[in-house]
């Protein structure tokens, strides 16, 4: 197995400029984030029911699941970011549309749909006389039936309008009643097929693609490949396709060809949270190949965005282009010092 070195600083530099006139669109489930911090200070025992009720103070959103990945793509400054979907009418419906609109990825290919949930996840937060802050039992909106036929219709519609106008289409496939149907999925192979460069993260179904760049993380990995090792899954499922798979503090593998790449993480020192990482790995990744880079130098890129978010506590995170700059600063600093 190779190990991949790195990206100089003006080739960083160059990427980063390219990715300005890049267009990328994300397939996607999407879903809100919802954090509610509750201070127990201010908790009394109610009146009608044995229980202290939680006295929320603080209400935070942000887009989740294939809106993260729109917000990460976002926030790297591309010309232009389309989102395609579904979601409910319903208020976090309405409130992802907003922050979409805030982040200036265009909406109009998101569908809404009556009888839809809008998936969500809400995070009780406690509080109490410390200040160490502790995470209830998550509470999720979910949805439990298929697509409908006619919001079907639409995606794969938007997906063809879209095909002609972006330079790179990711998705990401994260629920089982989602917006990846097997014929939309079938639909998203054949624009491969047809020249579009298509990156997909795939929580469960990750194996059903081919003809495309898959972005499994170790987990996904070994269970799409029945294997026990990260370098013989990845080339395992590089059979008709090209594998980039994340390894957590390792970094990812890259394998195509018959050939395994390492590229390596840096290690980390303080605390870390890890929820949407993948996203801005998938999102960094996708708009690196588009601007030009070769998959390693891309790999590369988008281990730096996930680095980056990772390290914001509390939040799923996002990555800009200033903060990779000075990401690759404290790295110089780090070599002067040893």
């Amino acid at each position: 197995m190779k190990l991949y070195q790195g990206i100089p600083r003006g080739r960083l530099e160059e990427l980063l400029d390219k990715i300005r006139a890049v267009r990328a669109a994300v397939l996607g489930d999407i879903c809100l984030d919802v954090y509610w911090l509750a201070d127990m200070k201010k908790s009394e025992l109610s009146r009608e029911t044995p229980h202290f009720p939680l006295p929320v103070t603080e209400e935070r959103m942000s887009p989740g699941g294939g809106g993260n990945v729109a917000a990460n793509l976002s926030a790297l400054n591309p010309e232009k970011v389309y989102a395609v979907g579904m979601i409910g009418k319903d208020w976090r419906g309405t409130e992802i549309k907003r922050l979409l609109g805030e982040m200036a990825v265009d909406i109009s290919h998101i569908r809404s749909v009556p009888d839809r949930v809008t998936n969500a996840y809400c995070k009780p937060l406690r509080v109490g006389i410390s200040e160490t802050v502790y995470e209830d039992p998550r509470l999720d909106f979910y949805n439990d039936k298929p697509m409908d036929a006619e919001t079907e219709d639409f995606v794969i519609a938007s997906l063809d309008r879209l095909a002609s106008q972006v330079d790179v289409l990711c998705v990401s496939d994260q629920l089982p009643f989602g917006v990846v149907t097997e014929r939309i999925r079938g639909h998203v192979m054949k624009l491969a097929g047809d020249g579009l460069t298509v990156v997909v993260d795939s929580r469960d179904q990750i194996g059903r693609y081919y003809g495309v760049i898959i972005k499994p993380n170790e987990v996904e990995g070994l269970r799409a490949a029945g294997a026990e090792d990260f370098a013989k899954a990845a080339l395992r499922l590089s059979e008709g396709r090209e594998v980039v798979m994340t390894i957590g503090a390792q970094g990812s593998l890259y394998a195509a060809d018959g050939k395994v790449t390492h590229i390596p993480a840096r290690k980390i020192h303080g605390s870390i949270d890890i929820v949407g990482a993948g996203d801005a790995f998938l999102s960094g990744f996708s708009l690196a190949v588009a601007a030009g880079a070769s998959r390693l130098e891309a790999a590369f890129f988008a281990g730096i965005c996930s680095e980056i978010t990772i390290q914001k506590i509390g939040t799923t995170g996002t990555a800009s282009q200033a903060e990779i700059l000075d990401w690759y600063h404290s790295l110089e600093l780090d070599h002067h010092v040893e």
